[in-house]
């Protein structure tokens, strides 16, 4: 039983490292004898309980236990007190920003810090976002398999909000090719009359969208361009660094003309 009980060493060490860790730091942490610990973490690797960045060689929770956690613990998930990234972006731009993640199928508000300036979207933690309307739904199905996202989509309706709403599973699949190609989805008017939204894919080591980050603000106070654009550049900014702290190296999106 022992490879079993070092495994669960190594997860357990790998929980609260939102940098990860060498396999170095972990042969200290844990003692165990670095050709047996490389084997173990080949095996976790391979069924997706740890995942290695391969531009740093740093090694992160994987997305089934992950998984495995949601599962059991996303009730008390919905606690989650705001990133300090997420607390960074609302008070740099004084509008509501939210984090979002994909469970079960379904895109749900799991924090927020809010701005100081009204808003008629109301967001609340535990809120389900529509998947083919919002920008943080959209955000976290950009990046998925075509395959995926119409099964996601196949699962509901996809209600007209407003006359701007995209309503077939084509339309949406038109809207994410956009989304990729500039890093960022924008809703203006598609979910909530006067509200206008931008949302941005947080992204781990291996590149997979694990949430996405969201500014949510009236469309009154984004109808300069430059409002909006430095509204991208906080959710941009934001996204990097969350995706930083999960390992991911990447690049940021562009910015909206």
């Amino acid at each position: 039983m022992q490879v079993v009980v070092r495994a669960l060493q190594v997860l357990r060490a790998l929980a609260p490292k939102t940098r990860g860790a060498t396999l170095q730091e972990l042969h200290d942490e844990l003692g165990i004898p670095t050709g047996s610990l490389h084997r173990l973490l080949v095996t976790l690797s391979r069924e997706e309980f740890v995942t290695r960045s391969e531009v740093n060689r740093r090694y992160f929770l994987g997305p089934i236990a992950r998984q495995l956690a949601e599962q059991n613990q996303h009730q008390s998930a919905l606690l989650v007190t705001p990133h300090r990234a997420v607390v960074a972006a609302a008070e740099t731009s004084g509008e509501t920003v939210f984090l979002t993640e994909l469970i079960g199928g379904r895109a749900v508000c799991l924090a927020l810090s809010e701005g100081c300036h009204p808003l008629r979207l109301f967001v609340r933690i535990g809120q389900e976002m529509p998947l083919h309307a919002a920008a943080s739904g959209r955000a976290l199905l950009a990046y998925r398999p075509e395959t995926e996202i119409r099964a996601l989509l196949g699962q509901r309706e996809l209600v007209a909000f407003t006359e701007e709403t995209p309503v077939t599973v084509d339309d949406v699949l038109v809207h994410l090719s956009v989304v990729r190609a500039r890093g960022y989805d924008v809703c203006d008017d598609e979910l909530d009359r006067g509200v206008w939204a931008v949302s941005a894919p947080i992204f781990t080591s291996t590149g997979a969208v694990v949430a996405s980050v969201t500014l949510a603000a009236a469309c009154s106070r984004m109808r300069d361009p430059v409002d909006r654009a430095a509204a991208v550049h906080t959710v941009l900014t934001a996204a990097r660094d969350l995706s930083a702290e999960l390992g991911h190296r990447g690049q940021p999106g562009g910015v909206e003309s």
